[in-house]
């Protein structure tokens, strides 16, 4: 090529003095500048704005990379002196640098949620399938690895061409956590904070690793459950408002007196729908004390009261098999301590012996202990001469020589005592103390 053709070549060029990127969109992760059939001069500039990173490439390979700021893209540049290389000095050949800008914002409002149920083993209702859905955020944190690991030549690169994989991801880890939490369905709801920030927390080491990107927010919207659970939550909530059934039944049946009285028609329509013979019997329950003096007491059941559906377990002991309650299970327990008691109930594997069963370990009271037996330590002087001895050793010695003077100290005391006025010492010695007056002076102290 001559140096007219290398001139015009030059003149059709397009020289960019300025290389920025204004994203005006929510869902863009990374732009490539156009840079085909054109040139960059030394003297460009290169702006870079907040929450965007810059990446040069140099014929395909990571060049540099810039942070927020304003550059002036001159040849003494360290870091670019051989980007701009072939701009200076050989301009007949094309130019095979790319310049890549990439947003490093957070990504918001990314909805996640599982596909199919999964298995959670709940220790009340037993294994039950859940659903979950939330949102999360992201943001790109090592531009350079992002471009490596997922964009590869890509010039513009969006959200939804990464959210798929983080979702997978996500989901898989989210069913591990619940799981490894331990926690029961009908408390769920009370950890949606913690649930999300734990999973936050194990998934963005990870994320930016293999990616380059981390997890700035994750949220539990909703945690479902089947159908058939939602039915017997409702069920149980119910009996729980209603309380007692009975008087529950006589204020619906007085409520159907006085719509029957308001509206005469009804009466033939309730006898025939059989509400009047219900009627008829709680109006002489109700008034029949009144009228006729006392109402006789209904007749008793024919079998035992159902059992209560509350915290009831299956108990094995020395007693033999029953139903319990907590409270029951507790009492045999601290009645027979020695004996042998397994519980079992729907969630656990087998049975257990009750003192590996947290439930009902933290409600049997300890076992009354004997106090330790006193082995008090003393400071003894004698006509043996002095040592530290416990109170057997001082005995020993004051019965052996009754007639010498014995002299103990402790912490606490004011001096030396002679062995037969200390109680706990006077009492295991046999005779009397030495009667006043005879007591010679305590002996110098010493340690």
């Amino acid at each position: 090529m001559g140096i007219f053709d290398r001139i015009t070549g030059q003149a059709r060029a397009q020289f960019l003095d300025v290389l920025e990127w204004v994203d005006d969109t929510r869902d863009t992760i990374l732009w490539r500048h156009p840079i085909h059939d054109r040139a960059i001069t030394d003297q460009s500039k290169l702006v870079v704005r907040e929450g965007q990173a810059a990446v040069f490439l140099d014929g395909g390979a990571y060049s540099a990379s810039f942070a927020p700021g304003t550059y002036t893209l001159d040849t003494p540049n360290a870091p670019i002196r051989t980007f701009f290389a072939s701009i200076q000095y050989a301009l007949e050949t094309p130019y095979k640098g790319d310049v890549l800008f990439v947003n490093t914002r957070q990504f918001t409002e990314n909805r996640w949620g599982t596909q199919a149920p999964f298995m959670m083993r709940d220790a009340e209702f037993g294994p039950v399938r859940v659903r979950a859905f939330g949102t999360f955020s992201f943001r790109v944190v090592d531009p350079v690895h992002f471009v490596r690991e997922i964009v590869g030549s890509d010039g513009e690169f969006t959200t939804d061409e990464i959210v798929g994989q983080l979702k997978k991801r996500l989901v898989a880890s989210f069913a591990s956590e619940v799981a490894a939490a331990g926690i029961g369905v009908l408390d769920l709801a009370a950890h949606y904070v913690s649930l999300g920030d734990t999973l936050r927390d194990a998934l963005s080491p990870a994320f930016a690793k293999e990616y380059g990107v981390e997890i700035t927010d994750l949220t539990l919207a909703n945690i479902g459950l089947p159908e058939a659970v939602e039915q017997a939550l409702d069920t149980r909530s119910r009996m729980g408002i209603l309380g007692d059934l009975g008087q529950y039944s006589r204020l619906q049946a007085a409520e159907a007196i006085g719509t029957a009285a308001a509206n005469p028609g009804m009466g033939g329509a309730m006898a025939g729908a059989g509400v009047g013979l219900g009627v008829g019997q709680v109006m002489g329950q109700a008034f029949g004390q009144g009228m006729t003096g006392p109402a006789s007491p209904p007749a008793p059941p024919a079998g035992p009261p159902p059992l209560p559906t509350g915290d009831v377990w299956h108990y094995s002991g020395p007693d033999g098999k029953a139903e319990l309650s907590a409270d029951a299970i507790v009492q045999r327990i601290t009645a027979n301590r020695h004996g042998t008691h397994h519980v079992w109930r729907a969630g656990m594997d087998g049975w257990l012996p009750w003192d590996q069963v947290p439930a009902l370990a933290s409600k049997v009271p300890p076992a009354q202990q004997p106090p330790p037996i006193p082995t008090s330590q003393w400071h003894y002087s004698g006509p043996d001469g002095q040592a530290q001895l416990d109170s057997d050793g001082v005995v020993a010695k004051v019965q052996a020589a009754p007639d010498a003077d014995h002299h103990v100290w402790a912490p606490g005391y004011d001096g030396w005592k002679p062995a037969r006025q200390v109680p706990e010492l006077a009492a295991r010695l046999a005779g009397p103390p030495p009667p006043p007056g005879n007591t010679p002076p305590p002996p110098p102290s010493s340690t």
